[in-house]
């Protein structure tokens, strides 16, 4: 199983949802669709996706920290 990183090539804005269709396998428009649609419901969409901004690594800083391991 892949690990969740923010891709550093196709993301539009912080790459959320580009990772997240990555994991789940499915296109970052649609991902990004999605996310537009859900953010009609009442909840904290737009927090969320702030929160996965900051925690999810980079994919440029996961792969350097794992080629300096070794």
């Amino acid at each position: 199983m892949s690990r969740l990183a923010r891709p550093t090539h196709g993301r539009m804005i912080g790459g959320v949802c580009a990772a997240l269709a990555r994991r789940f396998g499915t296109s970052a428009t649609t991902m990004r669709v999605i996310f537009l649609v859900s953010c009609l419901l009442p909840g904290p969409q737009f927090l969320l996706y702030i929160a996965l901004w900051i925690l999810l690594p980079s994919e440029s800083g996961t792969q350097s920290k794992a080629q300096t391991a070794w």
